[in-house]
């Protein structure tokens, strides 16, 4: 169980673009765990720190795991922030909800989604925004009539 439980924490720190070259910290109020439901749960407070770059704040992190105990989805809940090194560019982003699927490598930011693009100053705003890493696609929703927003630089020539 404890194995399970450390896999699980470096698991969670995979989400946001971590590798296992550096060391990951994990600290929470609490921690909780329901092999048979599937179920692992950090409570309170929660930070995931990777090396000098990627952070995860998030009131909650559920981590949901299959028969065979493999991590199959992730969710950051309530007040989630990031802030990531991916592909050589840095992110940061917020949500109410933020889920990831390692299987399709699938990140999922659901109300008041926020992500924006360090390097060259690109922003996009919605309700929700879906990043299918694998396929290189970017979706973004709204609701309620409320447009999307995206903000980028030009230059003039």
């Amino acid at each position: 169980m404890v194995l399970q439980i450390i896999r699980a924490f470096v698991a969670v720190a995979m989400i946001y673009g971590f590798s296992y070259a550096n060391q990951v910290e994990v600290s929470a109020d609490s921690f909780y765990a329901d092999e048979k439901a599937g179920l692992g749960e950090l409570v309170g407070n929660v930070l995931i720190k990777k090396g000098k770059n990627d952070r995860l704040n998030a009131k909650r992190v559920k981590i949901y795991f299959d028969k065979k105990r493999q991590p199959y989805k992730y969710e950051a809940i309530s007040e989630a922030k990031f802030t990531i090194l991916l592909n050589g560019k840095t992110y940061n982003g917020s949500g109410d909800v933020l889920t990831y699927e390692p299987k399709n490598q699938t990140y999922i930011l659901k109300g008041n989604a926020f992500l924006h693009e360090i390097d060259s100053d690109k922003k996009i705003f919605g309700d929700e925004i879906i990043v299918e890493q694998l396929k290189g696609v970017y979706n973004v929703k709204s609701k309620d009539k409320e447009p999307v927003k995206f903000i980028f630089q030009v230059e003039d020539k």
